[in-house]
């Protein structure tokens, strides 16, 4: 099951430009969505007429090089390994989510345009990418939907309370979980397996469709918002904020961690 592709599998009741064709209208829908949330939100016009006002205001200008720097800085720790997280097993979380979720989205990706159909034999390491992302998302997702989320093990809220902020987790999980048991099904010959799918599909529609309610844009300006408060801290700004006391790094070991971040 875990070499076998099964979009090609699939091919034998569905057209492969079917399938290609949803995956691009997906993409719009990512890049729309996004646009037209930048545009409700002015997100891009606050940014800029933020980081004018970070140059006006700060103690020192930061060079070229510098801000190269700090771009890398902000790639390596912020974006590739979460660093923003204080808590080791959110940050763990959320990298099996994120990692999981780009090869997942990778390999679908390659199966249906390079190897949609049986005719044209699919590399192993496709289809297992595949499971393999999409057990790390599951694993990463459920892991910080029982347990870690904040109103959960900081305010006690039951694990199956569900809020607007919850839409892109919840039809994240349901689009992956569904997409993994149809692959399932559908390897054994269960005529379950085409309702799976559809299913599936619902969830996928509604996990790029809700772009502009949901946090899934987050993850295009999450390092953009980085990489500037990493500018404001070298120039001196810092958000006309004081700078940090040495009395958390002192006596900060004397509390509990907190379990929320």
């Amino acid at each position: 099951m875990f070499t076998s592709n099964p979009f090609a599998e699939l091919s034998a009741f569905i057209s492969p430009t079917v399938m290609q064709t949803f995956i691009v209208v997906m993409i719009f829908l990512v890049a729309a969505g996004t646009l037209l949330d930048m545009a409700h939100k002015k997100s891009a016009r606050y940014f800029f007429n933020h980081w004018r006002k970070v140059q006006d205001k700060g103690a020192r200008q930061v060079g070229g090089g510098e801000l190269a720097s700090l771009a890398i800085q902000t790639a390596v720790v912020d974006v590739l390994t979460s660093g923003e997280f204080c808590s080791v097993q959110r940050r763990i979380a959320h990298l099996l989510g994120m990692y999981g979720f780009v090869a997942y989205v990778i390999a679908t990706m390659v199966m249906v345009f390079s190897y949609p159909t049986p005719d044209t034999p699919t590399p192993a390491i496709w289809p297992a990418l595949w499971y393999i992302g999409a057990l790390m998302v599951c694993i990463g997702g459920y892991w910080f939907w029982f347990f870690i989320r904040a109103d959960v093990s900081a305010e006690g809220n039951s694990p199956f309370r569900l809020m607007r902020a919850d839409l892109f987790i919840v039809s994240l999980l349901a689009s992956v979980t569904l997409g993994l048991v149809w692959a399932y099904v559908q390897s054994g010959g269960g005529s379950w397996a085409n309702i799976f799918l559809g299913l599936s599909l619902i969830a996928t529609t509604v996990l790029f469709g809700s772009i502009p309610w949901s946090k899934f844009s987050h993850m295009f300006f999450k390092p953009a918002a980085a990489f500037q408060k990493r500018v404001e801290t070298a120039n001196g700004s810092r958000r006309n904020l004081p700078p940090p006391a040495d009395a958390p790094e002192l006596y900060g070991s004397a509390r509990q961690q907190p379990q929320n971040y």
